[in-house]
């Protein structure tokens, strides 16, 4: 296939191109590189399959010759992201989406949204079902995100419903690995960073609020298993092993060795205390669960780190 991917030098996206290449697709990948990153891709450059547009699918997108698929994963996807680029995060979630439907529309082609946990809010329900409407505060400071997602949703599903167009949507959960950017903002990065440099860890909150960690392979599989598949509604593709933050920090500190104390700040806003997904459908539609266990994925990750932001 020929394959529109938005975001494809990002962290998730530009995985997803390695793996879409290497299944013999061609790829078209689309960024304005506001979050993304040059570095990603470059050992794509000139490989005949691979081509990048630079340009922000907020505004009218035209790509030459057919279209198969289009994945839309452009997004600023971090908090620092999409605090820092509120209406830029909104325009692309609503507009971007759009456009991407539009690119779908006209070439007949499939499309698949990557969504988030973040649709969930601060849930009241753990863990999170497909079928969990979500405690979104729609005018907090996160809602730029949130709700850029859930409209994306809702017009996917629109367009779906009102044009048959074939859709996919992938509600991911927090998903670490390799290119990552060390100033990210996510935990993560934050946490590897902080311990490389022997810096005391930084917790938001005081530290019992969860999180599950999906290693980025994992989840690509989880993506190609949703695009081969005949399912239109949501499906939630992340990692359902939970620990604690303050768990998580510790996990790191062993791993990497470092002699680092943890810190403790006010949690942000919105923040939400707990985040697992429930795979069940992934599972039982898709033949799918991770494989990578988490001390297993850190330690690729820290020793990335350790080779890409030496110092």
């Amino acid at each position: 296939m020929r394959i529109l991917l938005t975001g494809g030098a990002g962290f998730i996206g530009s995985h997803l191109a390695d793996r879409l290449l290497e299944h013999g697709h061609q790829v078209v990948c689309m960024d304005n590189l506001i979050t993304g990153r040059v570095d990603n891709i470059a050992h794509l450059a000139g490989n005949p399959g691979f081509e990048f547009v630079k340009h922000d699918v907020s505004n009218y997108i035209f790509v030459k010759g057919s279209i198969d698929y289009v994945l839309h994963f452009a997004s600023p996807a971090s908090p620092v992201d999409y605090l820092t680029h509120p209406i830029k995060t909104l325009k692309v979630g609503s507009l971007g989406t759009h456009n991407s439907l539009g690119v779908a529309k006209q070439h007949g082609a499939k499309f698949l949204l990557a969504s988030t946990s973040e649709v969930y809010g601060d849930p009241l329900v753990n863990p999170q079902p497909e079928s969990y409407w979500g405690n979104v505060n729609s005018t907090g400071p996160r809602g730029v995100y949130d709700e850029a997602k859930r409209f994306a949703e809702a017009i996917t599903l629109a367009y779906h419903r009102s044009h048959g167009i074939d859709v996919r949507i992938a509600r991911i959960f927090n998903t670490y690995g390799e290119r990552m950017r060390h100033h990210d903002g996510r935990v993560v990065p934050n946490f590897i960073d902080q311990a490389l440099r022997d810096k005391d860890l930084t917790i938001y909150g005081d530290g019992t609020q969860t999180r599950s960690f999906c290693y980025v392979s994992d989840l690509v599989e989880g993506i190609m298993r949703l695009m081969d598949s005949d399912l239109n509604g949501p499906v939630n593709i992340g990692n359902p092993v939970e620990l604690s933050v303050l768990d998580f920090a510790n996990r790191i500190k062993e791993i990497t060795g470092c002699k680092s104390g943890i810190v403790f700040e006010d949690l942000p806003v919105n923040d939400p205390r707990v985040r697992r997904p429930d795979i069940t459908r992934a599972k039982e539609k898709l033949g799918w669960e991770p494989k990578v266990g988490l001390d297993e994925g850190l330690k690729k990750v820290v020793e990335w780190f350790r080779n890409n932001y030496p110092g």
